[in-house]
């Protein structure tokens, strides 16, 4: 498995208007991405910044089950996020434990 750092950005189905708990469909997502935690695909997430984007640490075989993965979200579904982009992160430093050294 290979670590990505993901990025969202908000698609045109986002309402700037609202507040992110306040978008359509805010339970659905929230679920979803609880359940991509509890499975051990996202290990760490969040808003980056001020500008609406959010970067996620994922665990995947490669790039492609990344996009497969998140493409089930609602949000992505209803236009509301789409990917801004997916890196392969070599992760060098991590105090969960592991080889380092990679």
């Amino acid at each position: 498995m290979a670590n990505f750092a993901l990025t969202f950005v908000h698609g045109p189905g986002w309402d700037d208007s609202l507040g992110i708990r306040e978008q359509a469909g805010w339970t659905e997502h929230a679920a979803f991405m609880d359940g991509l935690l509890a499975d051990g695909f996202v290990l760490l997430g969040g808003p980056v910044g001020d500008d609406g984007q959010t970067m996620h640490l994922v665990e995947a075989s490669d790039e492609n089950e990344v996009r497969r993965r998140v493409a089930e979200d609602p949000w992505a579904q209803a236009g509301l996020l789409e990917v801004g982009s997916i890196r392969l992160w070599r992760l060098w430093l991590d105090s969960r434990g592991g080889d380092s050294s990679a």
